[in-house]
Formats: C-alpha cells, sequence, structure tokens
C-alpha cells in the first residue's frame, strides 16, 4: 500500500472543526452490529407465524444461534488479521462480506441456506467491531482515547433503534426479506466512503515499518495469553462475557421480566426502549470519566453500581417514575461498562497486537452474548426469573468487578 493513499496526518483525529470521516465511518461500521442485534428479532415473529423457508421455533433459534458463533469466530479470527495487513483493509473487506452475505438472505430457498448465509455473514460482521475499536483507539489523540470508543460505540445502538423503528413499516409493506435488502445495501454504501475517505492507522503503519522499539517484532495471536499478559487477558476476557451476558439478557428478556413483576406488557417494552436511552446516555459521558479517572477505577465503578441497580429491579416498585428511573440508570451502567472494557484492552496491549487483544476479548464476549438470553431462558422457563434474573445478572457484573481487579491499571511493560 502506497503511503501516498495513507497519508498519516488525516488518521490522527481532527483538532480543527469539520466532519471527521474516520470516527463517522467506524460510527458507521458500528451501526451495522445494531442493525444485526435487531434484525432477526424483528423477523422471527413473521418467520415463525408464516412458516416461510419451512421454519420452525427450533431451527430459528439455531439460526439466531449459529449468527452468534459466526460473529464471534469473526472477531477472533480478525485479531491477527488486522495487526498484520492493517486496520483500513480488513474493515473494508469485514463490512463488504457482512453486506454482500446479508445481501444474499432474500435468496436463501431453505432453512439451510438462510442459516448458513446468517452464520457467514456473522464471520463478517464479528470481524468489524474488534477492527473498528483498534483503528478508533489509535486515531484518536490518548487523552481522549476513552470518549473516543465510548462515543463511537452509541452507533451500536442508534442502528439498533433505527432497524426497530424501520420494521415496523418495512415488514408489513414489503416482506421480512426487504429488511435484508436495506441493511445489505447500507453496508455496502459505505464501503466506496471507507476507500476513499478512511486512511491507515499511523501507529499500524509506524509498527510495519519498524519505526518505534515497541513494534520491533510482528504479533502472534499466542502473545496475548504469554507472560505477563495471561492475568491482563483472563481477567479482560472474563468482564467482557459477563458485560455482554448482561447487554444481551437485558435486551432479550428485560421485557418479560418485568410483566412476570407485576408490570403491564406495555410498560414493559417501554422499558427496554429506557434500558437502551439510558445506554446512550451512559456511552456520553462513561469515557470522558475514564480519560480523567483512569480505566481501571472507571470500569470497576461501572461495573459494581451496575450490579447495585440490577438488584434494585428485583423490588417490586409503586412509583411509575422510580421504576424507569432505575431502569435508566442500569442501562446507564450496564452497557457502557462493557465498552470500558474495550477501552481498557486498547490501553493495556501495545499498538503490535491491539487488534489481536481486541478480537479475543470481543470474541469471547461473544460467547457471552449466547448464554445472557439462554440464562434468561431458562429462569423464564423454571417460573423464577422474576426476581432471581435480576439477582443473576447483579452476580454477573460483580463477577466482572473481581475480573477486572486482578487486572492491572498500567501497561505491561515489554
Amino acid at each position: 500500500m502506497s503511503h501516498s493513499t495513507t497519508a498519516p496526518t488525516p488518521a490522527r483525529a481532527g483538532k480543527g472543526g469539520g466532519l471527521s470521516w474516520p470516527v463517522a465511518l467506524c460510527w458507521m461500521a458500528v451501526a451495522l452490529d445494531g442493525f444485526d442485534l435487531v434484525v432477526l428479532g424483528a423477523v422471527i415473529p413473521v418467520l415463525s407465524e408464516s412458516g416461510d423457508l419451512g421454519f420452525t421455533d427450533a431451527s430459528l433459534t439455531t439460526a439466531s444461534t449459529l449468527g452468534l458463533v459466526g460473529v464471534g469466530l469473526g472477531a477472533v479470527t480478525i485479531g491477527p488479521l488486522t495487526d498484520r495487513f492493517g486496520r483500513r483493509r480488513s474493515l473494508i473487506i469485514s463490512v463488504a462480506v457482512f453486506s454482500v452475505l446479508t445481501l444474499a438472505i432474500p435468496l436463501a430457498e431453505n432453512v439451510t441456506q438462510f442459516t448458513t448465509l446468517r452464520f457467514l455473514a456473522g464471520l463478517g460482521l464479528g470481524a468489524c467491531l474488534p477492527t473498528a475499536l483498534a483503528y478508533i483507539s489509535e486515531h484518536a489523540p490518548t487523552e481522549r482515547a476513552g470518549a473516543a470508543t465510548t462515543r463511537m460505540m452509541t452507533g451500536y445502538h442508534v442502528g439498533a433503534v433505527l432497524t426497530a423503528l424501520l420494521a415496523l413499516w418495512v415488514i408489513d409493506a414489503w416482506g421480512w426479506e426487504a429488511m435484508f435488502v436495506i441493511g445489505g445495501l447500507a453496508g455496502l454504501a459505505v464501503v466506496p466512503l471507507m476507500m476513499a475517505r478512511l486512511p491507515e492507522s499511523t501507529t499500524y503503519l509506524a509498527a510495519r515499518s519498524g519505526t518505534t522499539q515497541e513494534q520491533a517484532h510482528r504479533a502472534r495471536p499466542s502473545d496475548v495469553v504469554r507472560g505477563r499478559y495471561l492475568r491482563i487477558s483472563i481477567g479482560l476476557w472474563v468482564a467482557s462475557f459477563m458485560g455482554l451476558l448482561l447487554v444481551y439478557g437485558l435486551n432479550t428478556w428485560l421485557p418479560k421480566i418485568m410483566g412476570e413483576a407485576g408490570y403491564s406488557i406495555s410498560a414493559g417494552t417501554s422499558l427496554l426502549l429506557v434500558l437502551n436511552l439510558g445506554a446512550v446516555i451512559g456511552l456520553l459521558v462513561a469515557g470522558s470519566i475514564s480519560d480523567a479517572r483512569g480505566n481501571k477505577v472507571t470500569v470497576l465503578t461501572w461495573f459494581a453500581l451496575a450490579a447495585v441497580f440490577l438488584a434494585l429491579l428485583s423490588i417490586k416498585m409503586e412509583s411509575r417514575a422510580l421504576v424507569y428511573l432505575a431502569v435508566l440508570l442500569t442501562g446507564i451502567f450496564v452497557f457502557s461498562a462493557q465498552v470500558l472494557v474495550y477501552a481498557f484492552v486498547s490501553k493495556l496491549y501495545p499498538a503490535r497486537m491491539r487488534g489481536t487483544a481486541l478480537g479475543m476479548s470481543a470474541g469471547v464476549g461473544r460467547v457471552g452474548a449466547i448464554v445472557g438470553p439462554s440464562l434468561g431462558g431458562a429462569l423464564v422457563t423454571a417460573g423464577i426469573a422474576y426476581p432471581w434474573g435480576f439477582y443473576a445478572f447483579a452476580i454477573a457484573a460483580l463477577l466482572a468487578v473481581a475480573a477486572l481487579a486482578t487486572v492491572p491499571d498500567r501497561p505491561a511493560e515489554e
């Protein structure tokens, strides 16, 4: 790749006004993840009722689970590739793969083809997030890296909300297939913008040219569990697992659990929107606090407060305002706590292995994304989701606190 096309100066956060294309494009890539979180949930009721392609509830569950497995594998696989071939190329290819395969889903003729395409699209999607995280952590000034990471992740929730709103009229008007067409076309629209406006990370270029001492040798995947990095990686992986367990578990089961607590169905759905509103608020403030106070103390505080507010939700509240406030605060701390883990990963590993470390953390977290809804479903099936669902989620947050307490607050010496 020629230096003329990677323009090192623009790859740092702009200090003047105007649009920062790297920030905007990474935000768009993360918004695709938000689309994918919601889109299958939006079309599952239609596929279940109509039996299109031969779907049953069991095969829909399989398709959903294998899609998440693909996302996890994509996250783990992309790390070494982005450290070797660059953030820019990896992100463009990942978005293109996800978009093309998503666009192909309406062409599926049976359950097997649909599920296979969801799995393969998941590989591309899973690669997007850790690559965008590695890029944005290197693009932003060091003193604002936490804020840059959390603000980029607002794209995830904006994408999810917009997809949910879109589904309300698109599916009735044009069928479930239209949702995947829209998602695929949106992703493909981003690709040429990335090719034109996304420069390579200057940190990656410096690593490849050997201009910094810490980049003197090429990273291997095993480096993230070698020597003093083993303790760091285990602590961060446990926290990432617990964080996404909470994010996906709550997004899947909060309305049902609140219904079992005696709240109305409409209240449960409204509380889900409040939960995600809290997520956006948390993401807007958490990064700045992390930059000012330090990564470790902030992420520990965030998970601890998440545990407190999750436990409080187990108490039946007569005041509607108090219920909404408790759910809002839960959303503020639960969702941004998970993103602060990614910011912490970026802080603790050198650039030569940062992509690998972020990919592994995101990949392990995706296992939690599968376990969270399964855990909630098991508690619902057993008839004890309220209050024990909130206790179980609070315990998961405390386990994240315990894991992160073992992680040093400064990068390991090379």
